[in-house]
């Protein structure tokens, strides 16, 4: 039998205990993230003197963070917080559930197609992989769950933001927003045609916009009533990829899309009574 855990608590426990085998380096990102979160932007030599470490350690720790986008630099060297730490609230339990309901799915897929693949929702202008399932080719594309990416870039976003009314994705892709990134803001024009397009045909391609070397294909979840709740991706080395596999990998997806959003309707429909 294995015995409780008494670090954690509930949150109605008054008492939280160092853990007996304490991990430093994971306590001191913990912290950083912390500091980003609710005090906002620092710098190296900032950090350094918070968590009394050397200024080379307080670089790596932020460099580990902004890896996993826990953390961005701005122009003047300072670190804030990242995509991760500054999503749009979502509902834990739609989340939970959406990724419960797909990853049987993600995985029959990924027998198909002998290809990663994901499940990823809209956070602001970015997307955040809920669920991933790795292909078992040597060469492959590795797990994504729990990274995020701009939604303009990924084909999952692009279909996502397809879906957006056109006062919420000017709001979404407006100077304002982006004022601190003007630089990276994308074309909107062009972003809103190459969206409505992929919603016209079904699946959006991303070739190597977000990572060099790597291909995906996307396609969306929907609603009953038709909007987007998520995307499906199926992604895989471009060195695998050409034109003539495209059709099998969004027939492929087709059908897993359809078998999720059946099962996601039966979840969140009520029981009745018979």
């Amino acid at each position: 039998m294995v015995a409780p855990d008494r670090t954690c608590r509930t949150y109605n426990s008054a008492v939280k205990n160092r853990p007996a085998y304490a991990i430093a380096s994971v306590d001191h990102a913990l912290q950083l993230g912390t500091i980003l979160q609710v005090e906002g932007p620092l710098t190296v030599s900032e950090a350094a003197e918070r968590l009394g470490v050397a200024r080379s350690t307080a670089h790596r720790l932020l460099s580990m963070l902004c890896y996993r986008d826990f953390a961005v630099q701005d122009g003047d060297r300072r670190y804030a917080a990242g995509p991760v730490l500054a999503l749009a609230a979502r509902t834990h339990s739609r989340a939970a559930l959406l990724r419960e309901v797909a990853m049987p799915h993600l995985t029959t897929l990924t027998d198909r197609v002998a290809e990663s693949t994901n499940l990823m929702v809209l956070s602001g202008d970015h997307v955040r992989f809920v669920g991933s399932v790795e292909g078992t080719q040597v060469l492959r594309v590795g797990n994504r769950e729990g990274m995020v990416f701009p939604a303009h870039l990924s084909s999952g976003g692009v279909l996502l933001l397809a879906d957006l009314p056109d006062e919420e994705f000017a709001a979404l892709y407006s100077d304002e927003r982006w004022a601190d990134r003007s630089d990276q803001l994308p074309d909107r024009r062009a972003l809103r045609r190459e969206a409505r397009l992929a919603r016209r045909r079904g699946y959006a391609l991303n070739n190597g916009r977000t990572e060099r070397g790597v291909t995906a294909v996307g396609r969306a979840v929907r609603r009953a009533d038709g909007r987007a709740e998520a995307a499906v991706s199926i992604s895989l080395p471009t060195a695998r990829y050409s034109r003539t596999t495209l059709p099998q990998l969004v027939g492929a997806l087709a059908a897993t899309t359809a078998d999720i959003e059946r099962d996601l309707a039966a979840a969140l429909t009520p029981a009745v009574d018979r």
